[in-house]
């Protein structure tokens, strides 16, 4: 791409950035959780109608937008939509409002960066043309799985593109970094739901009782343990309870229960055995307690495995926008990201968009105190801008 093409991107991007900055910190005072974006998806509505940029909204939430021109090679960008059910304990003016609900995964930046992307793409259209269509894809649910992906995949989101690119918030990397990685960047993850039942009674009595306590606490250590030893260690396989739920009182064992958790795992191969092994080994573990299980096993996502080619893209884009010390290393996670299903289907590249302001505290995502620094919005949107067009 040429140097005048990236420079007009980069000019038509700091113009805008102030508005960048307040409609982030709109949605940030406004999160709306998985499936129910409904106001976030009117404002990029709004955002396209005022650049003249076609769109067409999903069923029920989120939306894609193209720019360019109708014939050639089309080129996906994503940003998804919803927020988290998690208090936001941030002292900052635009804090959520919704209570029990906060954008602690940084979504309100991927949509702003992605609206910075759509100004700049749309100014350069206009004033010389783009050498390919750009498809703008705001969806609606990562959050919950397996991602609202796989609907707007099934509504033909994909449909022609030739290659996909995608930023998420980094709050380990500095402003002005974006962290990349050839092949998995992000682990695969299942939701498990594991529901006891069984005799209850009196705690003096337990002989009497299927002791569903006992139960629930065996098979809360063990699995995990078992796991451990039956999944290859290369496989980098972790199994964590997020939830236990039994009893009313101490003197009774109750007589149902629920556990759940997440099992996640780096190796593509190993997850695709999981559901078959983990049943098995409940099965086995509450086998001496008597009491009965019924498994809501969720398979969720695969690791995002970035294309080389379009890694290397990413690569050149970070460049352009912020130069090479922007481009930073990064290692494979063990988060789940549903952007896995996009790239399942066609060549494609997320990199980890930095959000620490230099020498300030490390923040974590999915924690209600997540803070951003809020000129990586203009960095997101340069990039995703330039990779489009490269």
């Amino acid at each position: 791409m040429s140097p005048s093409l990236a420079e007009s991107i980069a000019r038509s991007i700091d113009v805008v950035t102030p508005d960048l900055i307040e409609v982030r910190r709109d949605l940030h005072a406004y999160p709306e959780l998985s499936w129910h974006e409904e106001r976030t998806t009117d404002i990029v509505a709004v955002w396209m109608d005022k650049l003249g940029v076609s769109y067409e909204r999903f069923e029920g939430t989120g939306l894609m937008a193209e720019i360019g021109p109708t014939e050639g090679p089309i080129v996906a960008l994503r940003a998804d939509l919803d927020a988290l059910p998690v208090i936001d304990t941030s002292q900052d003016p635009w804090k959520s409002t919704v209570p029990g609900v906060s954008h602690s995964c940084g979504h309100d930046v991927h949509v702003s960066a992605l609206l910075g992307a759509a100004v700049a793409l749309a100014h350069v259209h206009a004033e010389h043309g783009l050498p390919v269509r750009v498809r703008l894809i705001f969806q609606p649910a990562e959050e919950v799985m397996p991602g609202g992906a796989l609907k707007l995949l099934a509504a033909g989101a994909l449909k022609g593109v030739s290659r996909i690119f995608a930023l998420h918030c980094d709050p380990s990397l500095d402003v002005g970094q974006v962290g990349l990685r050839e092949g998995p960047i992000t682990g695969a993850s299942d939701h498990i739901v594991v529901h006891l039942s069984g005799r209850g009674g009196h705690t003096s009595r337990p002989h009497l009782t299927e002791d569903l306590t006992y139960a629930l606490g065996s098979l809360l250590t063990q699995l995990p343990a078992v796991l451990s030893r039956r999944f290859d260690p290369r496989a980098g396989a972790s199994m964590v309870w997020g939830q236990i739920r039994s009893g009313n009182a101490a003197n009774v064992i109750p007589s149902t229960g629920e556990l759940s958790g997440t099992l996640r795992m780096l190796d593509a191969a190993a997850w695709h055995q999981a559901e078959h092994l983990v049943r098995g080994l409940i099965s086995d573990i509450i086998e001496p307690f008597g009491v009965s299980a019924d498994v809501t096993y969720t398979r969720g996502v695969p690791p995002v495995v970035n294309d080389f080619g379009a890694t290397e893209i990413l690569r050149r884009a970070v460049s352009q926008a912020v130069g090479p010390a922007g481009v930073a290393s990064t290692a494979q996670s063990l988060g789940g990201e549903d952007f896995a299903w996009y790239v399942e289907a066609v060549p494609g590249s997320m990199g980890r968009l930095g959000t620490r302001t230099p020498d300030g505290p490390t923040y974590d995502l999915h924690q209600g105190n997540l803070r951003v620094d809020e000129r990586a919005i203009a960095v997101g949107a340069k990039v995703l801008a330039i990779a489009a067009v490269s």
